[in-house]
């Protein structure tokens, strides 16, 4: 007996609501609202973008500066992960890593920070979402006022880091380095990262 294992024809009334942007796209203030929204799920430009499924190297990248910043950042500074940043009506972005001050930590439901509440955003990159990465999100970091910004690239299997600091009369990032083996920076604190401890990860 022959089986029909075909995928049922996806139609407009079997997507979800939010399938559907509203006039002028979606604002930040959906994403809390929208029921069964993916997990991660960024708003560019009143878009909703979708995570893909990470990488191993993109994890590691991660944790591995995860692990530093915890250990580097002052008293009065947070490390975080995967949180989204509400930079305007129509943008909130989900940096892989950021830095926060403690002060932005409002109370344990929090879904976003501002942009304000933010001194650091890292973004490693991923083949899915290279462009994004690697210009939009970097543009609307720096027209948001966030002053530091790291770009993080897979170079055989280990972590190479761009690291930019924002001109705050352009609006827009200046790179200070690229680091490969160790990431020592005196700003926005002093930390210095071994980048091949990824290896044991």
């Amino acid at each position: 007996m022959k089986v029909d294992v075909r995928s049922p024809e996806v139609t407009e009334s079997s997507l979800p609501d939010w399938a559907f942007p509203p006039p002028g796209g979606f604002t930040a203030e959906d994403l809390d609202r929208i029921p069964q929204l993916p997990a991660h799920t960024e708003l560019i430009d009143g878009s909703l973008v979708f995570a893909s499924p990470q990488a191993s190297f993109h994890m590691r990248a991660v944790e591995l500066l995860m692990i530093a910043l915890r250990r580097a950042v002052p008293a009065d500074f947070r490390a975080r992960r995967e949180m989204s940043v509400v930079l305007g009506k129509r943008q909130r972005p989900e940096p892989d890593v950021s830095v926060i001050h403690a002060s932005a930590e409002h109370s344990p439901e929090q879904t976003a920070y501002r942009a304000e509440d933010v001194v650091l955003v890292v973004e490693v990159i991923s083949p899915e979402s290279e462009s994004r990465d690697r210009d939009r999100k970097p543009a609307l970091y720096a027209q948001a006022g966030i002053k530091h910004f790291w770009l993080v690239e897979n170079q055989s299997g280990r972590p190479a880091i761009y690291v930019y600091e924002l001109d705050p009369l352009a609006r827009s990032y200046v790179l200070t380095g690229i680091h490969h083996d160790r990431l020592k920076l005196s700003a926005p604190f002093d930390l210095d990262v071994d980048l091949t401890e990824i290896d044991s990860l």
